[in-house]
């Protein structure tokens, strides 16, 4: 046969397969009507295992096997998609548990930061609740959602991404530790300046203080000094420390703010290396809230260790049409070799299509927590 009688017959084979797979989907949308009426749950892992082993021994060979359980497995996948939307038309997919406002109470908020007084933190806090902002600030993350826990706080300001030095790790662990749950997030232009005691010169100056990640965002200013790099917790912290030794041999890489806090003298501004460094900060609440015009969404699941599952676990946005913003993988601490991944799409909580691509993930994965709306 020639190329073109080949590619004929094989327009045929598709024919059939299509004709062969609008009836399968016509089946499966009777089984989703019987299940709704029994409650019966739409995913059954047995029973598509089962599934799975029996199409693979149809096979000819063990690409044949493969390829068959791939196909299968899709099938199967988009089968489940039909009966959660089925289950929404039926009014019968459940509620979120969040409750929807017109807009959160910045006015007479009392919001925690991390860090001192002059922390990029503090920066993020004016520019999202106004300069007259209640707030105050603790010494770690663990203490801002300790906070908001015992009700000291009805917000906290966590950074949980910068653009050059990537994810605060930290915080992902703990929204999920504490139950807390994002509606709002700013971000923060990055500018680094090396702050001195008044009159200073920059020969005078034998050791910096700062962040670990301030230091190495400044690596190639540093790198020409001969200065003994120090870490501190927090870039405030480092300005305070400063201010409060009064020594011209010592300087901090922090913000302006903590320079004018501390009356410390700016003697170089941006010495970061990146002119569009900026750092994403979130706006945490224990409440379970969203704004009806947010419009991402933060949610973080484990799936089961093995082939696949994370592949499956993504079809739900595609079908759903939903755009993914990024995806994060941190190690489950108590599973070796396990990881929790953290999903940010486009969308808002009282969308079908989110409704549906969350039921799908719930039923899904071995857990599912929705971190916010904002």
């Amino acid at each position: 046969m020639d190329l073109l009688e080949i590619r004929q017959q094989i327009d045929a084979v598709d024919r059939q397969l299509i004709a062969l797979f609008e009836e399968r989907m016509k089946l499966c949308h009777d089984v989703a009507e019987y299940k709704i009426e029994t409650g019966k749950k739409i995913f059954d892992r047995q029973r598509e295992q089962e599934k799975i082993a029996a199409v693979r021994q149809m096979a000819g060979d063990d690409f044949n096997a493969m390829g068959a359980q791939e196909l299968l497995e899709l099938l199967m996948s988009l089968s489940r998609k039909m009966q959660y939307r089925m289950l929404s038309e039926h009014g019968t997919a459940g509620k979120l548990p969040f409750i929807a406002v017109d807009a959160l109470d910045t006015e007479h908020a009392r919001v925690v930061f991390q860090g001192a007084e002059g922390a990029y933190s503090q920066i993020a806090t004016r520019k999202f609740f106004g300069e007259g902002v209640n707030a105050f600030h603790v010494d770690t993350f663990r203490d801002a959602m300790r906070a908001i826990e015992e009700g000291s706080a009805d917000y906290a300001v966590l950074p949980i991404e910068n653009s050059t030095a990537g994810i605060i790790r930290e915080n992902y662990e703990l929204l999920v530790e504490f139950e807390h749950y994002i509606v709002g997030e700013i971000t923060i232009p990055i500018e680094h300046c090396l702050l001195v005691v008044p009159g200073t010169k920059e020969e005078q100056i034998r050791s910096i203080y700062s962040h670990p990640q301030s230091l190495m965002q400044s690596a190639q200013f540093l790198n020409a000094r001969n200065w003994q790099q120090i870490s501190m917790q927090n870039n405030a912290f480092a300005a305070r420390k400063v201010a409060e030794d009064k020594d011209p041999s010592q300087a901090a890489i922090a913000s302006d703010l903590a320079g004018q806090t501390y009356g410390l003298e700016v003697l170089r501004r941006g010495i970061n290396q990146s002119d569009t460094n900026s750092t994403r900060f979130i706006v945490v609440t224990n409440q379970k809230i969203f704004c009806r015009n947010a419009s991402r969404i933060t949610v973080c699941f484990e799936v089961p260790h093995e082939s696949g599952s994370l592949y499956h676990m993504l079809s739900h946005f595609i079908f759903n049409h939903l755009n993914l913003c990024r995806i994060e993988s941190c190690p489950v601490s108590e599973r070796d070799w396990e990881y929790r991944f953290f999903v940010d799409f486009d969308g808002n909580l009282a969308d079908s299509a989110v409704k549906n691509a969350i039921r799908g993930l719930r039923e899904e994965t071995r857990s599912l927590t929705i971190l916010g709306n904002y």
